[in-house]
């Protein structure tokens, strides 16, 4: 008897020991993540962050992608420091699914037309017929020469946009009717020329120019331009803002080396439209003009979203959100949402006024 209370008497002091010597591991969430990540060049893979992670409000930031679906987004993508948070397809897209990007596209020429520039081979303070050659529009010589690639880029040539076709590229499209640099409208036949300036300055094609300068540098492997439009799928979008977001640094290798015309192409570019840098789109600024109207508008852009916000935007709600503020990239890619233009729409700000709630 003695000898079984001894053994029952241990028992309890190794089991005490034991339950007073285990702890058991607090439930903790990964660091936020201090660096900038870039996905590898020729390859899939992408670095992944949850929205816990982030603090984020997962209910709300549901509430957002839900929004975005229902509104004819076929792609959504959400990057912090380059990572994905959310990626999501809708009508059987997927990460390789290639489409139009509309006028989103003008962003990337601006930056491509930076890349020429700094290589020596374009001067966009150089009027635009250095490039294109006298008589490229109707107007009298001493009108067209008024016409610099700068103008181009902030669309303010001052060529009558009342015309049939604004894609329309011929002279007789383009006339006169005022001074370069007296008012803005968004017109698309002098931008869609601007490809044809940095193809003869440097003397590449405008896609062979953009794979080489740009392309390939950040791994977008699935882009063609097709009569003047960009064609890419959401993931390369995703690189061109992670790029633009890093200030055209992907990755420690600086592919705009020229600060100057970065900070030109992204801040207001002209005094007639606040909102409008070099083919990039500005929020936070004190009024804004859009396409197809003439009168400026005061206030922000996008309210609901954070005032730095820059954005490739494009008919149909093609869009590429650049937040520096907060880190983030932001692409919505699909068709005309329901009630768009050909750059800003209602969907820019229902759409951040419910993202902003997930993510402050």
């Amino acid at each position: 008897m003695k000898s079984m209370l001894t053994v029952i008497a241990f028992s309890l002091f190794f089991i005490s020991c034991n339950k007073d010597n285990s702890t058991i591991a607090p439930i903790t969430t990964p660091p936020v993540p201090t660096t900038m990540y870039f996905p590898p060049i020729g390859s899939d893979t992408w670095e992944t962050i949850s929205p816990q992670t982030l603090g984020w409000d997962v209910t709300k930031l549901n509430e957002a992608i839900t929004y975005a679906g229902t509104k004819n987004t076929y792609g959504l993508i959400i990057l912090y420091k380059g990572r994905i948070v959310t990626e999501n397809y809708w009508n059987s897209w997927d990460k390789n699914t290639v489409y139009y990007i509309a006028s989103a596209g003008k962003s990337i020429t601006a930056f491509l037309a930076g890349i020429a520039q700094q290589e020596g081979k374009l001067d966009i303070n150089n009027k635009t017929s250095m490039y294109l050659g006298n008589g490229w529009t109707s107007a009298p010589l001493a009108k067209e020469n008024l016409i610099t690639v700068r103008h181009q880029l902030t669309m303010t040539t001052g060529l009558d946009y009342n015309v049939p076709d604004e894609n329309c590229m011929t002279p007789a499209c383009l006339s006169y009717k005022a001074d370069a640099g007296s008012f803005w409208y968004y017109y698309n036949a002098p931008y869609r020329l601007l490809q044809n300036v940095i193809a003869n300055a440097t003397g590449i094609n405008y896609n062979t120019y953009t794979k080489t300068r740009l392309a390939d540098k950040i791994g977008m492997k699935n882009f063609t331009w097709l009569n003047y439009i960009l064609w890419l799928n959401s993931r390369d979008m995703a690189r061109f803002g992670l790029l633009t977001l890093n200030k055209g640094n992907w990755n420690g290798n600086q592919i705009m080396t020229d600060p100057a015309y970065f900070n030109a192409m992204t801040n207001t570019s002209q005094n007639l439209n606040n909102a409008y840098g070099y083919l990039w789109w500005l929020n936070g600024k004190a009024s804004f003009m859009v396409p197809s109207l003439t009168v400026v508008v005061p206030g922000m852009l996008n309210p609901a979203a954070p005032a730095d916000m820059i954005s490739a935007l494009g008919k149909g709600d093609k869009k590429i959100y650049v937040i520096p503020s907060k880190d983030l990239v932001v692409i919505r890619h699909g068709e005309d949402s329901g009630d768009a233009v050909l750059g800003p729409s209602s969907f820019d700000n229902n759409f951040w006024a419910k993202l902003m709630l997930a993510i402050k």
